[in-house]
């Protein structure tokens, strides 16, 4: 039984989705458009499996919390999961090319364009930092929730204030 709920955070509201098992699967955001997640229709609203993950995520927030401890269950190929295990390893207040993460995931250089995809399926947005990916020459690329997401997310970061002041 696929159970969710919602939270507040500082650019929307966060649809928050967990398995059977109470593992996340799923963090979204608003997309560039404002338009919020919306649940299946067969999944329960219930808050209850999510209290410590919304605290993690409001501690984030908050700038109390630089790395998530959660049972994860995320769905995906195998390419996927590599390329999400990549993300799980940058660390807070950094920031990764698309051809470093491709490396770091254990793929050639010309493989970006897939793992830029894989980037952008990552369904446990901000507890899998995709947003602290950017462009080869520095510049800010996709995030679902869009650009002024990711900004803000890497200005709570503190990472390279010269690029995102």
């Amino acid at each position: 039984m696929t159970r969710y709920t919602t939270m507040d955070s500082p650019f929307g509201p966060l649809l928050l989705v967990a398995d059977e098992q109470g593992r996340l699967t799923h963090v979204l955001a608003p997309d560039t458009k404002g338009q919020v997640s919306r649940p299946d229709p067969d999944w329960i609203a219930d808050p209850a499996p999510f209290e410590e993950a919304a605290a993690q995520l409001t501690a984030y927030f908050a700038g109390d919390l630089k790395e998530f401890d959660l049972p994860l269950a995320p769905s995906g190929t195998e390419f996927r999961r590599r390329v999400w295990e990549a993300l799980d390893s940058i660390p807070y207040g950094t920031t990764v090319t698309y051809g470093q993460l491709a490396a770091a995931a254990g793929q050639p250089p010309n493989a970006v364009r897939a793992v830029a995809g894989a980037i952008g399926a990552n369904p446990l947005l901000i507890v899998r930092p995709c947003h602290r990916v950017i462009g080869a020459n520095g510049s800010l690329t996709g995030f679902a929730a869009g650009l002024d997401a990711k900004r803000h997310l890497l200005r709570l970061e503190a990472a390279d204030q010269t690029l995102f002041g």
